[in-house]
């Protein structure tokens, strides 16, 4: 069995020392870039949906980071500015037809010797299942998987893989809701036409936390390149 561990903990273990340029593409509501704020980064948040830029935007600033409206396929940066890329199950969401254009903008982004870093769930597990009747990301997930083996096209060398088990907690439904429809917003008629089925499935397949959450375990995958000299 893979171990349970945090994603951030995985990022936080492969982050270059002092204060390293940290691009989050599809930073949604800027969690993850208050998080690289806090421990040093500078840290730019793209995103290119106007609600979840509003929130990221929306809240005090813990350390200078920023944020840019844009989509990965024509990222709102400069060449070899970026010491760390991130797409922090943010590359499957990219238009298929656009993933290899994206990968392409994180090469140019990147410093030389950079890091590329692609958090992907694995479409397995209950919380996956929970969430198919609503958006099923088989192939889209696919997709993005295999664009990652062309990365070579774009002088990204693959250096690892990291598998392991995440555990997703959600307070109650709303929250499980919210999250969802935060990063896709195609999703919230989905959601109200089937809610009534998605509540029973979500109260049916969640472990209970102590403090009266909703867990769910989710496999994840790492896949970490590097952009050459």
């Amino acid at each position: 069995m893979p171990p349970v561990r945090s994603p951030r903990d995985v990022l936080d273990e492969l982050l270059p020392d002092g204060t390293p340029v940290v691009v989050d593409v599809g930073c949604g509501d800027g969690s993850l870039v208050r998080h690289l704020a806090r421990r040093g980064a500078r840290a730019v948040g793209v995103e290119i949906g106007q609600e979840p830029l509003e929130r990221a935007r929306a809240r005090a600033p813990v350390g200078g980071e920023r944020y840019e409206q844009g989509g990965a396929q024509s990222l709102p940066l400069d060449a070899a500015s970026a010491d760390v890329v991130v797409f922090a199950n943010s590359l499957h969401h990219v238009p298929g037809a656009l993933l290899d254009t994206a990968l392409g903008e994180a090469a140019r982004v990147l410093r030389p010797g950079g890091m590329l870093y692609v958090q992907e769930p694995v479409a397995a597990g209950a919380y996956f299942e929970l969430l198919r009747p609503v958006d099923d990301e088989t192939a889209v997930r696919a997709a993005a998987r295999a664009a990652i083996g062309r990365a070579a096209g774009h002088g990204l060398a693959h250096q690892r893989t990291i598998e392991f088990d995440n555990d997703v907690v959600h307070p109650d439904f709303a929250a499980f809701r919210d999250r969802v429809v935060l990063a896709d917003a195609a999703r919230a008629e989905t959601f109200a036409r089937l809610e009534d089925e998605l509540v029973e499935r979500f109260e049916q397949t969640a472990e209970r936390t102590a403090d009266g959450g909703y867990r769910f375990r989710q496999p994840m995958r790492v896949d970490v390149l590097r952009r050459g000299a």
